[in-house]
């Protein structure tokens, strides 16, 4: 049997981490516990302001390559699926280490980053204080410029399932982009689906976004805030009846209640097993790698949405948006594989 082939299109930013105490995180100006978006030089600024502070001997800021659908191959390929990552970086020293790392990981890493004058590697500075708190503070950079020409078509066979993240839909290109992608998946006999992201992000592009749920999308994640504001209803059990008749497969999430699933008629529901996160990002990204690796697979569509709340669950007892053990363990312990 092959093994099933997950492409992704996505931000690739890189994570700058490193540990600051709390009167550094002040004096540099920066908003505890919430993510902002920043201009060019104050990433620049706060970079520099990093390398100052874990000079010779001291800590050093760690790199990990981040960004919502990449987090999500990167725990569909611990799962065992083949992953590949369509996403935008710069010939600069975190580009090239973004690439490297991601393709150690397993996943390929579809486009050689960009050389010449161009904006820098897209990146998420994020200052930790001494009681776990994250600051992030990101800069998008190269990868918000992703348009259809990144995306070839060939990458497409063999592929059995895309998947979409709606941070990218901001600019035209990126719009260009994932309907280039989800024709090319068709025509490779695949399905295409996306992860709504967020409700300002739905917010800003609710007509683009309800064409593509009605028209190209096989299959569309998103939580209780997203699908009502993208019917601009109140009313949960309304937005999922107007997509379903918009979708063939519907998922919604609802933060430690059990998710909703329905595809073609059917609906189920997959248990949600309350727990104090220790860090929660990451757990959407997560909840889609464990949903996706069932639909893959071809798991009911129960089964496919309990593996989804499982990695959830594993990626929030943890600081960090990716899994730290093997989940085919618990599916095992479980019975659902």
């Amino acid at each position: 049997m092959t093994t099933p082939y997950v492409i992704g299109i996505g931000n690739a930013v890189m994570d700058v981490i490193s540990p600051v105490a709390e009167d550094r995180l002040a004096a540099l100006g920066v908003q505890k516990g919430i993510m902002q978006l920043i201009e060019r030089e104050r990433s620049e600024y706060l970079m520099a302001a990093q390398a100052d502070d874990h000079g010779p001997g001291r800590a050093q800021s760690k790199l990990v390559p981040g960004g919502s659908v990449a987090n999500t191959l990167a725990g569909i390929g611990m799962l065992g699926l083949r992953t590949a990552f369509i996403g935008r970086v710069a010939n600069d020293a975190l580009g090239l280490s973004y690439a490297e790392q991601t393709e150690a990981a397993g996943t390929v890493f579809v486009n050689p980053p960009v050389v010449g004058d161009q904006l820098p590697t897209s990146r998420s500075i994020i200052l930790v204080t001494p009681d776990g708190e994250r600051s992030m503070n990101t800069y998008l950079g190269i990868s918000a410029e992703l348009g259809p020409e990144d995306v070839n078509p060939s990458v497409f066979q063999g592929a059995g399932w895309l998947f979409l993240e709606g941070y990218l839909f901001d600019k035209p290109k990126g719009k260009e982009a994932f309907l280039k992608a989800a024709k090319s998946c068709h025509e490779a006999g695949g399905q295409a689906g996306i992860a709504l992201s967020d409700p300002f992000c739905v917010d800003r592009h609710r007509e683009d976004f309800r064409r593509l749920v009605a028209g190209p999308m096989d299959y569309v994640i998103g939580n209780v805030h997203e699908w009502t504001s993208l019917y601009q209803v109140t009313d949960l059990e309304e937005a999922l009846r107007l997509a379903q008749a918009d979708c063939g497969t519907v998922i919604c999430t609802r933060s430690g209640e059990d998710a909703i699933l329905s595809r073609n008629g059917e609906r189920v529901t997959a248990p949600v097993h309350r727990l104090v996160p220790v860090d929660a990002t990451g757990a959407g990204d997560q909840f889609a790698a464990g949903l996706l690796y069932g639909l893959a697979v071809g798991a009911p569509l129960a089964v496919a949405g309990r593996m989804g709340c499982i990695a959830a669950a594993e990626v929030i007892g943890h600081v960090g948006p990716r899994p730290e053990r093997d989940l085919r363990a618990d599916f095992r312990a479980e019975g659902l594989i």
